[in-house]
């Protein structure tokens, strides 16, 4: 089973305040003590906290009923009920809650120490001294606290990256990134081998480094969620640069590239403003002749890099065009 999860439902429930007291001061030598009754204490509220140590939402897969506890009511002597502690729930950065009825967007979480507050503890009460008038020196009541609040949210992480790989299955994403990074992704000739978007911090020159995302390949029709579908797309969403990889044993490089862009344009047209660059892979299995008559078939207005990740061909040429475009 994979450990990485990036979609949750949790159902949450915030505390409710604690109620006034409506006490009256009661000592031996004080005849007509006045009321004195404390405030009920907040209750808790639920509050998404974001953790750059955390990757994935597996830790709430099995913990989907969060509720925080209710505030203590006031008591004599004005004295305070307790407030009830917040319920924290800790999340991977590029965390997006949305309501679960509504599909509204509540927020996000995308740097470390963020706090989201998904649903607010009731107020307290107030005790009964707060409402002593000159025509009423004893009131007998005091204000109950305010409920709980309750709702359903669903958690959708959306990985951090500067750069996205996007490409069919078995365009050489895994390699590439195996081969710049140190991130060891599993990795087969064959299709839908990157089941999990997979992270490595890629070094430039001068100690300057970025993120890239090897993102699951895209298929004909993965805005429909055929293949692995949209649950991949999602993840590019956040990306400031595409990288397409198309294989030089491609039948058509323009075409292929035109395909994978009506994925993105189709699932959400604004992915479309985002840098792009194309590499060609797999060109250790190619020679010149073959790369030059290739060149006449790329598409236009997109830089396109010749690359073999296997023989190290065009990878510094790559990493500097990508560090440069992220740095404009």
């Amino acid at each position: 089973m994979s450990n990485f999860v990036d979609y949750v439902k949790i159902f949450c429930r915030s505390g409710a305040g604690g109620s006034g007291s409506a006490h009256f001061r009661r000592e031996k030598f004080v005849a007509y003590g006045g009321p004195d009754g404390g405030d009920g204490g907040s209750g808790g509220s639920v509050i998404l906290r974001g953790n750059s140590q955390y990757w994935t939402l597996i830790h709430l897969k099995y913990a989907r009923h969060v509720f925080a506890k209710d505030g203590e009511s006031g008591g004599g002597s004005r004295m305070s009920g307790k407030s009830a502690p917040d319920q924290i729930i800790e999340v991977p950065l590029g965390t997006v809650a949305r309501d679960a009825e509504t599909g509204e967007v509540v927020g996000e979480v995308t740097s470390h120490g963020e706090e989201l507050v998904l649903l607010k503890g009731g107020r307290g009460g107030l005790g009964n001294w707060h409402f002593k008038t000159a025509t009423n020196q004893a009131p007998r009541y005091a204000q109950p606290g305010e409920e709980g609040l309750e709702g359903a949210f669903i958690l959708e992480l959306k990985v951090l990256a500067d750069v996205g790989l996007v490409g069919f299955p078995n365009a050489g994403k895994s390699t590439l990134l195996s081969v710049v990074s140190a991130a060891k992704p599993k990795i087969a000739n064959y299709a839908f081998t990157t089941l999990e978007p997979n992270l490595g911090i890629v070094e430039v020159r001068d100690g300057h480094s970025f993120v890239m995302a090897d993102i699951p390949g895209i298929i004909e029709g993965a805005h429909e969620g055929r293949g692995i579908g949209t649950r991949f797309l999602r993840h590019i969403e956040r990306n400031s640069v595409l990288l397409f990889m198309v294989p030089a044993d491609s039948d058509n490089i323009a075409k292929d590239y035109e395909i994978l862009l009506g994925e993105l344009r189709q699932y959400n047209p604004e992915l479309l403003d985002k840098d792009r660059l194309l590499a060609i892979t797999k060109c250790d299995m190619v020679d010149e002749e073959i790369i030059d008559h290739l060149k006449t078939e790329l598409p236009e207005g997109i830089p396109a890099y010749f690359i073999s990740s296997v023989a190290m061909q065009g990878i510094t040429e790559l990493k500097d065009a990508l560090w440069n475009v992220l740095n404009k």
